[in-house]
């Protein structure tokens, strides 16, 4: 939460995309932002909601919801994928979610994702989506990067490192400084 708090000043429109018990929203509503979570889980949702009754909570799936809605007339400043939605996505679903996460942030907007790149960060029985995959999934909707890290407190890509946090800004082009790394 506090590396996308850096990226956007509060107020910002936040979608907490896989929210699960809700603990990156909560701790952006803290921080100003105006944030609303959904998970296809409805057990961890009701954790968010007893956490955070204040908040909007909605079930549903990244793969079948229109999340347009969700994000009013503008949509959202900031999207986030933590805590390794994207291997958990269902086989497959890949395009169909960044094409429907994509939507739903505003013009000039961002989506971060931050996921394992290796077995030993992931759940158990987790797949591996591998960066290059989901890089090109997010330049196919029109996703242009501008940062790439280790570690959701910055560090510099190293796929030694086995963990992507990746930012990347709807209809723009990368900031001067943060020139995007190549996986490797």
């Amino acid at each position: 939460a506090d590396f996308c708090h850096s990226l956007l000043a509060a107020p910002a429109r936040v979608l907490d995309a896989g929210c699960g018990t809700g603990r990156v929203a909560i701790r952006l509503a803290e921080l100003g932002h105006d944030c609303v979570g959904i998970d296809a889980d409805e057990s961890m949702l009701a954790v968010a909601r007893q956490s955070a009754p204040e908040l909007p909570w909605v079930h549903g799936d990244l793969s079948r919801t229109d999340l347009t809605t969700l994000g009013g007339d503008r949509g959202f400043d900031l999207v986030v994928a933590a805590g390794n939605v994207i291997p958990l996505l269902a086989a497959g679903s890949l395009d169909t979610v960044l094409r429907l996460l994509s939507a739903a942030v505003a013009p000039d907007g961002l989506l971060v994702a931050g996921f394992g790149l290796v077995r030993t960060k992931l759940p158990r029985g987790c797949p591996v989506t591998p960066a290059t995959d989901y890089l090109a999934a997010c330049a196919s909707v029109g996703l242009v990067e501008t940062a790439r890290c280790s570690t959701w407190q910055g560090a510099d890509f190293d796929a030694g490192e086995g963990y992507l946090v990746s930012v990347h800004r709807r209809g723009s082009v990368s900031r001067p400084g943060q020139t995007a790394q190549q996986p490797t």
